[in-house]
């Protein structure tokens, strides 16, 4: 498997994690030093990311992909995806188009989310 075809897996298990609330795939795609800028501008840990899905503040209705791009970069691989989000969080309703760019590290041979960020685009 190439290097992006690897990111596009990862990437579907993240987007199924994320829906689901696959904790111990949270735990296993996200680097243990991410660093993640959430729409609001906050910035967030994996701590707090993996303890919001834990205490139900996420609920994710629908994730749909609506663009992506994939670049490589040695060991390191940079993802720019459009998603059709349909969520809850924290009692708030998310419903749009979010720009989301993620940053892939292989560390002993396993990919992880290193840094992210999420926008909400027109």
């Amino acid at each position: 498997m190439t290097k992006e075809e690897q990111i596009i897996e990862c990437e579907k298990r993240l987007l199924q994690a994320v829906k689901s609330s696959e904790i111990d795939t949270l735990e296993e795609l996200l680097d243990d030093n991410l660093i993640f800028n959430i729409p609001s501008g906050l910035t967030i840990n994996k701590r707090i990311d993996i303890e919001n899905y834990r205490l139900g503040l996420i609920s994710v209705k629908n994730i749909e992909i609506e663009e992506q791009i994939i670049s490589c970069i040695d060991e390191t691989v940079i993802v720019s995806v459009v998603l059709n989000l349909k969520a809850n969080y924290s009692d708030q309703n998310i419903d749009g188009m979010y720009r989301y760019l993620r940053v892939w590290k292989l560390s002993k041979n396993i990919w992880k989310v290193i840094a992210g960020s999420a926008i909400r685009i027109q």
